[in-house]
C-alpha cells in the first residue's frame, strides 16, 4: 500500500492529508451500504473526494463489466494502461456509472498512457484517478464482506492453536540473556545497626553495600526511626485509600509543607514514587497544554521519557547538557507555543551536572517552562539539602534570601524521598496553581493509594533533619573525594564528574556482571553492574556510592577487591582506555571537572579551615580528612 500512497499523494488531496494508519483502519472496518450489504469505511469516506469518488466508480464499473477473473485481455491492457482500449457498455441508469463513463471517455480521448511511452502527455487528473483506482482495488472488500486484515506475522502461517503466552515470555527473557542485559537481583538485607553492611539470605552472610542510594544513611537515622515508630503505633500501617478518599491526613499536609519550604516554592505534592511523579506530571501537562512541545535532555531518566511519551505531545531531544543545541531547537519553535524543558541536576549513571542556570536563561528567553529533576541531589547539595539549584546560590540560601535565585526561577522541581532521605516516595514543587492543576488532573496521583502515615512522618523528619544539619552531606562528600582520588591513583577507570557518583567503566556487559559477582562472592562487597538500557551498550560500569558510613577499613577492603577483580578479569585500566582514544571521559586528557562542593563549603564556610583541608604543605586531601575520621554525624560513625 505504501508505494501506491507515495505515488498518489502529490496529486490526490485525500491521500495527501490521510495518514497510512488511518487508511488501514478505514479499510479494515465496514458499515452498511445504501444498496444493501456492507462497504468499507474507506470507500465511504473516499466518495467525498472528487478524485477518489470517480476512481471508485471506474473501478466498480470495470469489476461489473469485465469481472475479476477475465479470461482474456487486450494487448494494450496488458501494458497496464489506465483505460480499456475499447469502449465499455455504460448504458445504465446509475448516475455514478454515468459519471464514470464520462470520465473514462474523456481520459481515453485525451490519452492516458503507461510508463512504456513516456513521451506522450498524461492527464494529471487521470493519473491521480489511476493510482487511486489501484489503491481502491487493493482495499475494496471482496463481495462486500467485512474485512479484518491480519498482521503480516499471521498471514504467513495458518493459526491452528491458541497463542503461546508462556513461549512469548520465554522468548523475551532469552533475548535479554542473549544480549547480556538480563537483570539479576541479589538478596541484600541492609542492617540498620551495622550500616553500611547487609546480609545475604541468612544473617551470618555479611557483605558491605557500596551501591546504595541511601546516600546519607538516613534510613537508620534515630530521629527518622523514632518518628516512624510513634506514628506507626498510633495510626497503623496503611493510609486507608487514595488522598481524596481517606489518605489525606496531617502527615501528608506536614510533609508537603516541609517540601515547599525546602525548595522555597508555594506548594508541593507527594506521590508514591518520583517515577510516578515525573510520569504523571509530564503526561498531564503535555496532554492538556495545546500544541505543547517537550525539549528533553538525551540522558533523561526513563520516568521523564515515559511521561513525555504518555502525553502524546511533540518531543525534541537535545544533546546531553548542550545548551547550544537546546537553543537551536527552542529558536525553531514559535514563541506562543507552550514549551517544557525537562532535564536533571545530577545524572545518576555518569555523575554529570546539568547547566541549570544556562537552561533557565534560555527558558525565559524563549518562553518555556523548566522541569528540573533533583532526585539524586536533594539532601546532598545546598546549605539546606534542597539540591544543586540551591547549591549554586549557596550564600543567598544560607542567609535565608531565596528570592531571585536560580532555584526560585525554576518553574517545577521534582525529587524523591527514597534516596538521600532514606524513606520512599516522590514529589513535585512549584506554584500553587501548578500543583493544584496536577492534583486535580493527574491520574497517577488521583487513583494511587496514599503513602502510609509512618512513611510520611519519617520522610518529614528526614527533611527537617537535613534542612538544619549539613554534617552528613559534608562527610559524604569527603569520602567521595577520598575514594575517587584513591581509585584514580590506582589507574581504575573512574568516569570523571563533579558529583558524588563514582562510576567505574568496564565497557562490556558480560565482564561487568562477572566483576560484580566476583566482588560479592569472593570479597563480600556488593556493587551492582549497570548495563543496557540504563546505559548504552559498550559503556557498562560499576556504580559506587560512598556514604558517611564507608570509613577507612571499608575503603581499603574495596581497593584491594577491585585490584583482584581487575587483574583476574584483565579489565581495562584508565591507561588502556587512553590508548584507544578514551571513552566517557576516561582516558581523555583534562576531562576531570572540579567538584561542585568547594573546599570552603566543605569546611562549613570557613576559608581558613578550607585551606587546612587542601593546602597544608605535603598533605593530601585524603590524609587531612583521615585525621578527622572518628567524628560522629547523625548516629553514623565516620
Amino acid at each position: 500500500m505504501e508505494p501506491l500512497l507515495k505515488q498518489s499523494r502529490s496529486l490526490c488531496p485525500f491521500l495527501k492529508k490521510t495518514a497510512p494508519s488511518t487508511l488501514r483502519a478505514l479499510s479494515t472496518s465496514s458499515s452498511p451500504s445504501a444498496g444493501g450489504g456492507t462497504m468499507s469505511n474507506l470507500q465511504i469516506v473516499a466518495k467525498r473526494c472528487p478524485v477518489m469518488s470517480k476512481a471508485l466508480a471506474v473501478q466498480s464499473v470495470r469489476s461489473a463489466s469485465f469481472g475479476r477473473r477475465a479470461a482474456s485481455v487486450s494487448s494494450i491492457q496488458k501494458r497496464n494502461i489506465v483505460v480499456p482500449s475499447k469502449a465499455v457498455n455504460f448504458n445504465t441508469s446509475n448516475p455514478a456509472h454515468a459519471q464514470a463513463a464520462d470520465l473514462e471517455d474523456i481520459h481515453r480521448k485525451v490519452g492516458v498512457f503507461d510508463s512504456a511511452n513516456p513521451d506522450k502527455p498524461v492527464c494529471p487528473h487521470g493519473q491521480a484517478a489511476m493510482h487511486a483506482a489501484k489503491l481502491a482495488g487493493k482495499l475494496t472488500p471482496v463481495n462486500g464482506a467485512r474485512v479484518t486484515r491480519p498482521s503480516k506475522v499471521f498471514e504467513k502461517v495458518q493459526c491452528t492453536a491458541k497463542f503461546d503466552y508462556e513461549g512469548f515470555y520465554q522468548n523475551e527473557i532469552d533475548k535479554k540473556h542473549a544480549d547480556k542485559s538480563y537483570r539479576y537481583f541479589n538478596n541484600i538485607n541492609r542492617l540498620a545497626k551495622d550500616f553500611p553492611q547487609a546480609h545475604l539470605d541468612t544473617p551470618d552472610k555479611l557483605v558491605t553495600a557500596w551501591c546504595s542510594n541511601d546516600y546519607l544513611g538516613m534510613g537508620r537515622n534515630p530521629e527518622v526511626l523514632k518518628a516512624m515508630h510513634e506514628t506507626l503505633d498510633m495510626y497503623g500501617a496503611g493510609a486507608g485509600g487514595t488522598r481524596n478518599i481517606s489518605g489525606h491526613n496531617k502527615h501528608a499536609i506536614e510533609l508537603e509543607a516541609s517540601l515547599a519550604k525546602l525548595h522555597s516554592k508555594d506548594a508541593a505534592l507527594v506521590f508514591s514514587s518520583c517515577f510516578v511523579a515525573n510520569d504523571a506530571t509530564l503526561a498531564t501537562l503535555g496532554s492538556k497544554m495545546p500544541d505543547c512541545v517537550f525539549l528533553s535532555d538525551s540522558l533523561n531518566h526513563s520516568s521523564m521519557i515515559q511521561g513525555i511519551r504518555h502525553s502524546g505531545a511533540k518531543k525534541m531531544v537535545f544533546k546531553h547538557n548542550d545548551v547550544a543545541d537546546l537553543e537551536a531547537k527552542l529558536a525553531s519553535l514559535p514563541l506562543h507555543v507552550p514549551k517544557i524543558i525537562a532535564f536533571e541536576s545530577v545524572y545518576s549513571m555518569c555523575g554529570s551536572i546539568g547547566p541549570i542556570e544556562e537552561i533557565q536563561d534560555l527558558a525565559e528567553k524563549y518562553g518555556a517552562l523548566t522541569f528540573l529533576d533533583e532526585v539524586h541531589a536533594v539532601g546532598m547539595y545546598g546549605p539546606h539539602g534542597a539540591g544543586v539549584a540551591e547549591h549554586l546560590d549557596w550564600e543567598a540560601h544560607a542567609a535565608g534570601k531565596p528570592k531571585g535565585t536560580i532555584m526560585d526561577r525554576i518553574d517545577i522541581i521534582t525529587g524523591t524521598l527514597g534516596k538521600a532521605y532514606g524513606c520512599v516516595g516522590g514529589y513535585i514543587a512549584g506554584s500553587a496553581r501548578f500543583v493544584d492543576t496536577i492534583r486535580s488532573l493527574a491520574p497517577g496521583f488521583i487513583f494511587t493509594t496514599s503513602l502510609p502515615p509512618a512513611t510520611m512522618a519519617g520522610a518529614t523528619a528526614a527533611i527537617e533533619y537535613q534542612y538544619a544539619n549539613s554534617a552528613d552531606r559534608i562527610k559524604q562528600q569527603e569520602h567521595v573525594a577520598i575514594v575517587k582520588d584513591a581509585l584514580e591513583k590506582r589507574d581504575f577507570p573512574v568516569i570523571p564528574n563533579p558529583s558524588h557518583i563514582v562510576p567505574v567503566l568496564v565497557g562490556n556487559a558480560a565482564l561487568a556482571r562477572k566483576a560484580s559477582d566476583m566482588l560479592l562472592e569472593n570479597h563480600g562487597i556488593y556493587v551492582q553492574a549497570i548495563n543496557y538500557p540504563t546505559v548504552p551498550k559498550g559503556q557498562e560500569r560499576l556504580r559506587i556510592t560512598p556514604t558517611p558510613g564507608h570509613t577507612r577499613p571499608f575503603r581499603e577492603q574495596l581497593y584491594a577487591a577491585l585490584e583482584d577483580v581487575w587483574t583476574t578479569l584483565e579489565l581495562k585500566r584508565t591507561s588502556d582506555w587512553a590508548l584507544e582514544g578514551g571513552l566517557c571521559g576516561v582516558g581523555v586528557p583534562e576531562a576531570k571537572p572540579e567538584p561542585i562542593w568547594t573546599p570552603e563549603q566543605l569546611a562549613g564556610g570557613s576559608a581558613k579551615k578550607a585551606e587546612e583541608v587542601v593546602m597544608k604543605t605535603g598533605r593530601s586531601v585524603e590524609k587531612t580528612i583521615l585525621e578527622k575520621e572518628m567524628g560522629v554525624a547523625s548516629g553514623v560513625v565516620a
